[in-house]
């Protein structure tokens, strides 16, 4: 009937039950990211510019090399969860999840893609 509230059509029919995980997750890549940026930026920032040769010698050491893979994979995945989120609330039936689909595709193909140029610089 078209007379129903909002409320009214929601009752009964429960809750997606991964809301909070959902939330959880982001809270925690987001705190992640907070510490990773700032490191990430002073690790990489001064390396720009500078010849071939120096940037390999320097993510040969481990640690802009870890701080590096680390800010491709928490990034990518957040911005994973971060896209799914906004798809499902602006999109719907098919297109949303072939939409879904793509993203996750592409972001988890830029994350190898990612790690594997920085194992080429490392290694």
């Amino acid at each position: 009937m078209a007379f129903y509230t909002d409320r009214k059509r929601a009752v009964g029919m429960g809750s997606a039950k991964t809301g909070t995980d959902n939330f959880w997750r982001m809270t925690m890549s987001s705190y992640g990211l907070l510490i990773l940026t700032p490191l990430f930026l002073f690790t990489f920032g001064p390396q720009l510019g500078k010849p071939y040769e120096e940037v390999i010698a320097y993510f040969a050491k481990p640690f802009p090399s870890v701080i590096a893979g680390l800010m491709i994979t928490v990034g990518f995945l957040h911005f994973i969860r971060g896209m799914r989120m906004v798809l499902e609330d602006y999109t719907h039936g098919m297109v949303r999840e072939w939409l879904v689909i793509a993203v996750t595709c592409v972001s988890y193909f830029a994350i190898g893609c990612g790690l594997f140029a920085l194992a080429r610089l490392a290694l």
